[in-house]
This record gives structure tokens, C-alpha cells and sequence, in this order.
């Protein structure tokens, strides 16, 4: 079994902000495999699906993104899942617009939904899909970019990124994620 987690905030408010790109990945993710999003528990929102003998889970944490841990924590006990069978999707500052990394373990990085899991969780060491949404370039604050949507010249590189990251998850339902990373890191 695997989890594929995408960080954001609930409500029709953030939906399409920086922050909320995780949401937008899974989102992609489940149309892909015309899958639905659609059963509440663990305070959050998801599916669980099966691909080659692999049962997949998707969620969404409906914590808001500072309390994410207090989602995943439960859905991961319940189903007695062991960090390294978890992927979370989250947006990052310190990179280039649409660019995307993975890596097997990492700090937060000031990345609250992340301190969150790392609390929750009692290790840094899961495994990561980030999205880069680079840091303002005005006098904007950093929640005010976090919380703000992709400028119109910025949609082109988010949509190739979401696309590259849906790959990414779906090479990872059945491929080792050492060789997922040698693949898909840009």
C-alpha cells in the first residue's frame, strides 16, 4: 500500500493558490485515472484505488496546511503504513517557478504543513515531491505570496509542473522511489 499526499488548504479561497499546488497535483492525478476524491475521514479528503495489486491511497488533508500532520498521522496508523510508503506534494519558496524535486528526506525549510508532518511524524525522513513557486519578488509578504495565485505568465510552467509531478506519482504506484527520482528530478 502507498499514500500519496498533497498538501494545501480547503475552501473555495485558496483553490487556486501558490500553497494549494499539492491539491492541484492530486487533483490531476486522480483525473488521470478517472479515480474521485471523495470519501471524509481522517480529516481529510480521499480515495483509495488499486494499480497492478498496489492499493493506492490519495489524500488531502482538510486541516489547513499548518495542522497537516493531524491528518496524516491517523490515516497512516489505520492503515499501519510505514513512512517510506508515503509521498507528499508541497509547494516550495526556494525554488524556481514549476520546477520539481524529489528527495527521500529534509528539513522543512519553514514550510509549516511540513514542520507539521516532521511532528507528527517523529522523522524527516519521508518521501517528497516539491513544487517550486519561487519567493515574492516585490515588497509582498511571504504568506501574502503563499496565499496569492500564479501570475498569467507563470501558468504555462505551473501546468508542465503539475504534469511532470502527476508522472512522477504515477511512475512511483509501482517503481521504487530512488528510481523515480533518478527519472523525474528536472
Amino acid at each position: 500500500m502507498k499514500c500519496i499526499i498533497g498538501l494545501g488548504n480547503p475552501g473555495k479561497k485558496y483553490e487556486k493558490t501558490r500553497h494549494n499546488i499539492g491539491f492541484m497535483v492530486l487533483d490531476e492525478l486522480a483525473k488521470s485515472h478517472d479515480w474521485r476524491i471523495n470519501k471524509s475521514k481522517f480529516n481529510g479528503l480521499y480515495t483509495m484505488e488499486t494499480v497492478e495489486q498496489t492499493k493506492i491511497i490519495l489524500l488531502k488533508p482538510q486541516t489547513y496546511m499548518n495542522l497537516s500532520g493531524e491528518s496524516i498521522r491517523p490515516l497512516m496508523d489505520f492503515y499501519k503504513l510505514e513512512v517510506d510508503d508515503i509521498l507528499v506534494i508541497y509547494d516550495d519558496l526556494d525554488l524556481p517557478t514549476g520546477k520539481v524535486r524529489l528527495r527521500q528526506k529534509g528539513g522543512h525549510g519553514g514550510h509549516n504543513g511540513i514542520r507539521s508532518m516532521i511532528d507528527h511524524l517523529g522523522t524527516k525522513n519521508f518521501n517528497r515531491l516539491r513544487i517550486g513557486i519561487d519567493r515574492p519578488t516585490d515588497h509582498a509578504s511571504v504568506i501574502d505570496h503563499v496565499l496569492g495565485e500564479f501570475d498569467n505568465s507563470q501558468q504555462t510552467e505551473v501546468n508542465d509542473a503539475i504534469k511532470h509531478a502527476v508522472a512522477a506519482c504515477s511512475a512511483w504506484m509501482n517503481k521504487p522511489f530512488q528510481k523515480v527520482m533518478n527519472d523525474f528530478n528536472q
